[in-house]
């Protein structure tokens, strides 16, 4: 143990341990814009400097190491002055106009920035200003930029895709897509990392929500709203509702009061997904298909992007059922349409998602007898939708659980786990199980697929697991850093799996790139334990057994797999890039 004084507290902190992480073990926090625990301790920013009783020169606190003996000051009076100047010079070259950026409240630079009183800007102001498409999903505004080098680092280091650099040099150094290209001819997954682990608004989604706003109020359009399994462990933190409090029946109650026409839970169409991707999994495993390569799972738009830039030669594997978002969308345009007796081009199909590579996805294509359109038509993550509940003036407190609407209200235990790493092939699994044996598995047989912490056995939990005579080898992952460290291996010949599950995000859905913004937290293992959580106490926990989706089948699909289920339920990846 190394003993030294910080503020004038005698502490103990673990040799090799920084000065900012001894600081806030004992209690004492100091200020930083760059850092970023594991992934970002290049202190550029300087923000967190510190003194060091009997040295001339501050020293940044993040990648300096504590020494037996050391007297520190974090809040001396050449401590903030310094700070402040600082901060005083990367608020001259930021927009500032804080009233309209989306992250004005939670803005780790508006936060600093107030905590040093800083009410005047002494310096000229010089705003730098790239051009960007307002089309694409994700959306970069340069001129809120600080340059702490986060998203490079965040895109290199857990995600492996390395679509951000620094360009130019001296005083004209930024930030831009790298290799000199537009962010539509870069490689990017959509994952969302950069904008969740952004200090400031420069990165954001392209904001949907005065498309759906227009919807809700057009007297020709249904507005049908559809809400993710990982909205519901997310979505109450910033209301300031508990994890009880904050459920999805309140979402429903949410979107009712905003004027939606009919809400549903996505929890039904991953069960669903199940249904088509089990079945598909089944007939492809027993006929020999997987034997060289795995079946991977297609329900996450951002590996779907990742895996045909990264690894086209593996597109193939993949499965062919549609995510939930996209088959919620083809039944709400098709079978929903038919029971309401009015034309798809009257429904207008919203999607609540944690995702921002969901924005993406929904301009696949749907053609169906007459109508040739997209399966969903706006897409809000759940940032969106907290901007769209205070803009409706809506009381947390008042909220009350609703639930959705028929014909497609059941959802499944099994279709919740979605949003957590590891869910979908659980889920996937139960009802394989069935459709192996005939009988139901214990509901928790395969939690071995489950991620025992936030990037544990990074990011991977692989399975092996034996029914009657059968072997099915499982594999996992979240992050794509992750996912491309086990292709690799699989390509090497030193892993060997028949079904691989594959998330973009770190932790799965409730982890994505849509969801609130929490600075240096990681929240995607806990939120993923209240979805286990809402499983184990779920009415039915396997997708076979919701009525509901039984209930479509008879009516509209016959079976799994049948012609019109690939019509409508299933895609060819190839064809949509």
């Amino acid at each position: 143990m190394v003993n030294l004084t910080i503020d004038g507290k005698q502490i103990s902190a673990s040799e090799n341990t920084t000065i900012m992480e001894a600081a806030r073990q004992n209690g004492i926090p100091i200020p930083k814009l760059c850092y970023l625990k594991g992934i970002n301790e290049i202190a550029a920013c300087r923000v967190c400097v510190v003194e060091i009783e009997g040295k001339d020169k501050l020293i940044t606190s993040c990648n300096n190491m504590v020494e037996e003996g050391m007297v520190i000051y974090t809040n001396s009076p050449k401590v903030r002055r310094n700070r402040r100047t600082t901060v005083e010079l990367i608020l001259s070259q930021h927009n500032c106009e804080c009233v309209t950026c989306i992250r004005s409240g939670n803005c780790s630079l508006q936060r600093v920035a107030n905590d040093l009183n800083i009410i005047h800007i002494p310096f000229k102001m010089e705003i730098e200003k790239q051009p960007w498409s307002k089309e694409f999903p994700l959306i970069r505004d340069s001129s809120k930029c600080i340059k702490c080098m986060r998203c490079i680092q965040v895109c290199d280091k857990v995600q492996s895709l390395s679509i951000w650099d620094v360009e130019g040099t001296g005083s004209r150094t930024t930030i831009n897509v790298a290799g000199y290209k537009k962010i539509e001819e870069a490689a990017c997954s959509l994952c969302g990392q950069c904008i969740t682990h952004c200090p400031t608004g420069a990165l954001t989604e392209r904001d949907e929500t005065e498309k759906v706003w227009n919807a809700i109020a057009d007297p020709e359009k249904i507005v049908v709203v559809q809400i993710a399994p990982a909205v519901r462990a997310a979505w109450g933190e910033e209301l300031g509702l508990s994890r009880e409090e904050a459920t999805v029946g309140k979402i429903i109650d949410v979107w009712r009061r905003l004027g939606a026409d009919y809400v549903f839970d996505t929890s039904f169409s991953a069960d669903l997904t199940i249904m088509e991707e089990g079945t598909e999994f089944l007939q492809r495993f027993t006929s020999g298909e997987l034997k060289d390569r795995p079946m991977f799972t297609s329900c996450c738009p951002g590996w779907i992007r990742f895996i045909k830039s990264q690894y086209p030669h593996l597109v193939k594997y993949l499965s062919s059922a549609k995510s939930p978002q996209q088959m919620f969308g083809a039944v709400m345009k098709t079978y929903f349409a038919e029971k309401l007796g009015v034309s798809p081009e009257k429904i207008y199909t919203v999607s609540v998602m944690p995702c921002v590579a969901k924005k993406s996805e929904r301009e696949m294509d749907l053609y169906y007898g007459e109508y040739a359109g997209h399966d969903v038509d706006a897409v809000v993550t759940t940032r969106e939708l907290l901007r769209m509940i205070r803009a409706a003036h809506i009381e947390p407190s008042t909220l009350v659980d609703q639930e959705s609407d028929r014909p497609m209200q059941e959802g499944t235990g099994a279709g919740v786990i979605f949003g957590a790493t590891g869910g979908v092939m659980e889920a996937a699994l139960r009802t394989a199980y069935y459709l192996l044996k005939g009988e139901n598995p214990p509901a928790d047989a395969f939690q071995a697929v489950r991620s025992t912490g936030f990037n544990e056995h990074r990011g991977v939990q692989e399975a092996v697991f034996q029914v009657d005579d059968v072997t099915v080898r499982t594999a996992a992952v979240s992050g794509l850093g992750n996912a491309r460290a086990l292709i690799d291996k699989i390509e090497r010949g030193e892993a060997q799996y028949d079904f691989v599950e594959v998330m973009a995000c770190p932790g799965g859905c409730v982890g994505g790139g849509g969801q609130p913004i929490h600075e240096g937290e990681e929240l995607a293992f806990e939120r993923g334990k209240n979805l286990y959580y809402l499983d184990m106490n779920a009415d039915i926990r396997y997708s076979h057994e919701n009525p509901d989706v039984q209930k479509l089948y008879e009516e509209y699909f016959e079976k799994p797999n049948s012609h019109k289920s690939h019509m409508l339920l299933h895609t060819e990846h190839m064809k949509n890039k």
